[in-house]
């Protein structure tokens, strides 16, 4: 299948471009909403796009006074307002934007200032004891510390816009009049590193505006829209997402936490959101247990069988059959977009059936970060959909099933690792850029991954395992809250590995299900869930040993398990 073109868009060569002209054609419309707490009062302060884009200048116009033109500057703290402007600030002067994840550990967090060589950090305020410890230290290369709020012994984004605006009434104009070149670094982004040291990835505007365009021609986002930012802006999913919306003239508004998803979408009236799977599931499975406390799962499930034989001859009552659940959302969200690790295909099946649009992309950081999504033309249960309009994928050395490693050729593949040519040398050959992950495409030409290559386990006999297929299965039952598939060591034959799954089981659904079970007890109950399971998989795919807990798997920030640590951690308490 070709690469899609099903929405007109501009195509843009940098970011400046992009907020310029969101500003001129969407002036008095609202870019973000501010939610400000006060004791007993809550209101909304409405930011326009004319009102960005002078936040923009104002706040540039103060960083070039205080000599960081040309400099480096990172950015941590939650999604909000000031983390928004900062980074576009960076981006509009040509700084280089270093985004940090705020749940960085201190060292983790010193030493990516120390490889970024960042000379300014703009941090929330709930990171304070962490900044000023770093600045006590002074191990870094940082000269300024810039707080997003007003507190005690720092500047803030507040008074650094003030002051640009001061500026520019005295006609300072070098960084409104600043020329961007979109072919270099202006990102240095750590990625989340799940099998080794985080690697700081090169980022140039134009492999970012080149992904924007390709995500505005096939995604059905309105200037209409209510985005709800659940994606931490940190991560390259989070912040090109967000200036995607910019450019299409959407609302931002920011999450109150996980806690509060179902009060944040009435709220709001949220009509879409980009999240990772964990979050897409949470919010499912909220609605399906809701469904299932009014007794009302049969019924469902009846409407749903249906409204599918409805829709096969063009009628489509989704909307209205299930309006009291989507009520339950909010009642506008039309439409979600499922990123940044693999989904359960039953997840989305389940909101489209109830006549919420919800798509799944893939890309990586490396690749800013789109490269393959799912669209209204092309939806495939199971499937990241084909690739975006401005990219060539591959399949290099598939095997007898088609299955190979997944290379990908575009404007939006990053310039490198910052300071590893080697490493670089291994992902970037030819002008295309090597995923490790391994995937295969349809007689359709739609895309499915089926793994990460190093996740792959091969048993003594040359028989493949994808453990990710399995994981998505084992999730499915009933006590499970997450899983990892693992070969682990034959005592018996050391050269062999048996199929083994860690599960953490819901402490919640015990409680509701079980509460009188011990763990022995509980052991055996999901130990013949597995079983019953294995009768479904070919006898090499059994599993054949189970570790449960109730104890959190060891993950990234962006919710991905670091398989190396909790194999290490398994293997100390074998």
């Amino acid at each position: 299948m070709k690469n899609l073109k099903i929405f007109e868009a501009t195509e843009f060569q940098n970011i400046k471009e992009i907020i310029y002209h969101s500003a001129k054609i969407y002036a008095e419309k609202i870019a973000f909403v501010i939610k400000h707490k006060e004791k007993d009062k809550t209101t909304y302060e409405n930011i326009t796009y004319k009102k960005l884009l002078e936040d923009i200048n104002s706040l540039g116009t103060a960083m070039y006074y205080m000599g960081l033109n040309g400099k480096r500057v990172a950015i941590i703290g939650k999604n909000r307002y000031e983390w928004a402007i900062v980074h576009l600030a960076n981006l509009l002067g040509g700084i280089v934007s270093v985004p940090l994840d705020k749940d960085l550990q201190y060292d983790e967090l010193e030493s990516s200032l120390i490889r970024s060589k960042a000379d300014c950090i703009f941090f929330d305020e709930k990171l304070e004891e962490k900044i000023t410890k770093i600045k006590e230290n002074n191990h870094t290369s940082l000269t300024n510390y810039i707080c997003m709020s007003q507190i005690e012994g720092y500047s803030s984004v507040q008074k650094l816009i003030e002051k640009g605006e001061e500026l520019l009434k005295q006609g300072e104009k070098e960084y409104i009049q600043t020329k961007i070149d979109e072919n270099v670094m202006n990102i240095l982004l750590f990625t989340s590193g799940t099998t080794s040291k985080s690697k700081a990835v090169m980022l140039s505007q134009k492999n970012i505006a080149s992904n924007i365009y390709a995500m505005q021609c096939v995604e059905d986002i309105k200037s209409t829209d209510t985005n709800i930012a659940f994606l931490p802006f940190h991560h390259i999913f989070g912040s090109t997402c967000m200036i995607m919306m910019l450019a299409s003239g959407v609302r931002t508004v920011f999450p109150d936490g996980l806690r509060y998803i179902k009060q944040n979408l009435n709220e709001y009236k949220v009509t879409l959101f980009v999240g990772v799977p964990v979050l897409v599931e949470a919010i499912y499975k909220t609605i399906m247990k809701e469904i299932d406390k009014q007794g009302k799962t049969k019924l469902i499930k009846t409407a749903v069988a249906i409204s599918n034989v409805l829709r096969k001859v063009h009628i489509d009552l989704r909307r209205v059959l299930f309006k009291q659940v989507i009520d339950a959302l909010g009642g506008e969200l039309r439409f979600v977009i499922s990123g940044g690790a693999p989904a359960d295909a039953k997840i989305a099946k389940g909101f489209n059936d109830l006549g919420i649009k919800t798509v799944q992309g893939y890309g990586l950081s490396e690749t800013s970060p789109v490269i393959c999504a799912e669209n209204e033309k092309v939806m495939k249960n199971g499937s990241v959909g084909i690739p975006m309009i401005n990219d060539t994928i591959e399949i290099e050395k598939p095997d007898e099933n088609g299955i190979g490693e997944i290379k990908v050729k575009g404007p939006n593949i990053m310039l490198g690792y910052y300071e590893m040519p080697e490493l670089t040398n291994e992902v970037l050959k030819d002008g295309w850029f090597y995923t490790g992950d391994l995937g295969y495409f349809d007689k359709k030409g739609i895309l499915y991954i089926t793994g990460r290559n190093k996740n792959l386990i091969v048993l003594k006999n040359g028989k493949k395992i994808f453990p990710e297929e399995i994981e998505t299965l084992v999730n499915r039952l009933e006590l499970v809250e997450e899983c990892m598939v693992f070969g682990m060591p034959d005592e018996k034959d050391k050269d062999d590995v048996k199929l083994a799954v860690k599960i953490v089981y819901s402490k919640e659904e015990v409680k509701e299900k079980y509460p009188e079970k011990n763990e022995e007890e509980l052991y055996k109950i999901v130990w013949e869930q597995i079983k019953n399971l294995n009768t479904t998989f070919p006898r090499y795919k059994h599993i054949q040993k189970l570790i449960l807990t109730d104890e959190e798997l060891i993950k990234t920030t962006t919710k991905k398990v670091k398989r190396q640590e909790e194999m290490k951690k398994i293997l100390e308490h074998k």
